[in-house]
């Protein structure tokens, strides 16, 4: 597979997530949501953290959550160099189509990603209480400050434990909880990939 092809499918992946993001962020106001299904919902939240909201800070207590930020943020930027790195020597080794579409994918989301976390910050201002506008005055950040739009979410189970269960009796249980995005989604795709087609991405020579 050619690196145009690979190129291909990470501009496709970059403009759908950064088309989404910037939607989202110019028309919710944090925290609205628009319910498309009973189980999937367009639900607008930021995440100032690592996967799953996890700051350094909860890690590191004595890092704070500025410089646990601009860590994070500079720990991508040396990510995906190596991703991209990995993808340009696999191309050029005639890997195969499954290992580079993979990592094609894997790259394009771990950029985008990056894209929010580096300059969000410098081209929008806060979604509390109102709509973020688009090159603003006052931008909520600085650069390597931003915070990144995530948006999909997928209740499908949404119920409450039965009483009589001990430990978790009456407390809510939500199947899926996490809040993602394209990027996201390109990236666990392309880790999925990697481990159902692991035979065909690595075939043995």
């Amino acid at each position: 597979m050619s690196l145009k092809k690979a190129s291909l499918i990470i501009v496709l992946v970059l403009l759908i997530d950064q088309v989404s993001k910037i939607y989202i962020k110019t028309h919710f106001i944090l925290g609205d949501y628009v319910e498309v299904f009973s189980w999937f919902k367009i639900l607008f939240i930021e995440n100032e953290g690592a996967a799953w909201g996890t700051k350094i800070s909860d890690i590191i207590p004595f890092i704070s959550d500025e410089a646990g930020k601009l860590f994070l943020t500079i720990f991508r930027l040396v990510a995906i160099c190596g991703i991209g790195y990995w993808l340009y020597d696999s191309v050029k080794k005639n890997a195969t189509p499954t290992l580079v579409i993979a990592i094609s994918l894997i790259f394009a989301g771990a950029l985008g990603n990056i894209i929010d976390s580096v300059f969000y910050g410098l081209i929008f201002n806060d979604s509390y209480g109102q709509v973020a506008t688009l090159f603003p005055q006052d931008p909520y950040g600085s650069l390597f400050h931003g915070r990144v739009v995530d948006m999909l979410h997928f209740p499908m189970i949404d119920t409450v434990w039965p009483e009589w269960m001990p430990v978790v009796g009456g407390k809510t249980f939500r199947f899926f909880e996490p809040v993602f995005n394209i990027a996201d989604a390109a990236i666990s795709i392309g880790v999925g990939v990697l481990l159902v087609f692991n035979k065909k991405a690595f075939p043995k020579k």
